[in-house]
């Protein structure tokens, strides 16, 4: 994959987080007027309508940062940050499926904790190999620390 024109490549980075975003959102917009409707939420909870551009914009800086590591010669790092990257891809998505389809705000609480350190891990990485890799994922580190914070303000007023 590192061999292929670089625009493609861009391509391919930032459309695997979007289509695992968009799989993900299929599930969650089916459960907000209906199951998520009816929780009770603290009063710092976002309205609806900004999760969407928010997520779609992270999963854009999420596939530059990967473009920008993918791209550097191939190391033991590289690849580390690869497999720690497809992780917390993978737990990103599960978050999802925990809290919207098994309506299960406790599981979900457990899985975000496991992808904060799992996006840590992967900034560690991140900035070792390519700073503005690192510095591309903080906005994702911020508003999933956020969303840690709202899954568990929720799993307790419910």
């Amino acid at each position: 994959m590192r061999n292929i024109n670089r625009f493609l490549l861009l391509a391919i980075c930032i459309a695997i987080p979007l289509a695992l975003g968009a799989v993900a959102g299929i599930v969650t917009a089916n459960n907000i007027p209906t199951w998520y409707a009816t929780l009770n939420k603290p009063a710092f909870n976002p309205p609806n309508y900004l999760f969407g551009p928010v997520w779609t914009t992270l999963y854009v800086l999420m596939g530059i940062s990967s473009f920008l590591i993918i791209r550097l010669p191939e190391t033991k790092i590289s690849t580390r940050f690869i497999q720690v990257y497809s992780i917390q891809l993978g737990l990103n998505f599960l978050w999802s499926f925990l809290f919207f389809y098994l309506h299960s705000p406790g599981m979900a609480l457990v899985g975000i904790i496991l992808l904060l350190i799992a996006i840590l891990i992967t900034m560690r990485y991140a900035f070792s190999l390519h700073k503005m890799a690192g510095v591309l994922l903080i906005p994702y580190l911020l508003w999933v620390s956020f969303a840690t914070v709202l899954n568990a303000a929720i799993w307790y007023l419910n």
